[in-house]
């Protein structure tokens, strides 16, 4: 059967948010979409861009992957490669001004890697995903001491993987240097709903807002 809380929730869809942007909802039918912004984020429950970005339909093209990774740019393989052909679409098809990446707190994907943790499946697909980031937990050296601060370093460079492994994609890298595309880092805290923001400069990441107001 069909989750009442998914069929209630619709209803309360059409009845509110429909009602008030049916007409956007309708140009956006009519006219197709024609958002500024990519965010690639984690597929992770409590993390949803749209809830964050308080974004409208049509706002934001979203690609959502465990443990918001992009792996590098690849040519000529016969591998199924969801994440680059969306950023492929998102950039060549749909000419985006911005790619976000949206790492989080808490993330299961990034503390099953860190922890060493027994597959979920024969498959153990986790743990082959996460893979890619070996060289990234390599390159961070040994533990601070601290499991809560090991695992928040290693969840913001992964963020900064995904910022470097953009840059591998020709596309992205011309329309950089062009100016065309800007790439940005964020970090999302579950229990704060504090922002952070990475400076491309110093690489540091520091609160999208001085004085973030929670109401």
């Amino acid at each position: 059967m069909f989750p009442s809380r998914l069929s209630e929730g619709y209803q309360s869809f059409l009845d509110g948010r429909f009602q008030t942007e049916s007409s956007r909802y309708q140009k956006l039918a009519e006219k197709g979409q024609n958002p500024e912004i990519m965010l690639i984020g984690c597929c992770d429950s409590r993390v949803s861009p749209e809830v964050i970005f308080d974004a409208g339909p049509g706002e934001m093209f979203v690609v959502r992957n465990v443990a918001n990774l992009v792996p590098p740019y690849e040519s000529g393989s016969e591998s199924h490669h969801g994440t680059s052909a969306a950023i492929e679409f998102g950039v060549n098809g749909l000419n985006v001004k911005h790619i976000v990446v949206l790492g989080h707190a808490s993330c299961g994907g990034i503390k099953a890697f860190h922890d060493r943790a027994e597959p979920l499946s024969q498959g153990d697909f986790i743990r082959k995903w996460m893979s890619q980031i070996e060289p990234v937990a390599q390159r961070l050296g040994e533990s601070t001491g601290d499991y809560k601060s090991d695992l928040k370093r290693l969840e913001l460079a992964v963020v900064e993987e995904s910022l470097r492994n953009l840059m591998t994609f020709p596309f992205i890298r011309r329309r950089v240097e062009r100016g065309e595309l800007e790439l940005h880092g964020t970090y999302f805290g579950v229990a704060t709903g504090v922002l952070f923001l990475r400076n491309p400069d110093t690489g540091e990441f520091k609160p999208c807002l001085n004085a973030p107001v929670v109401g």
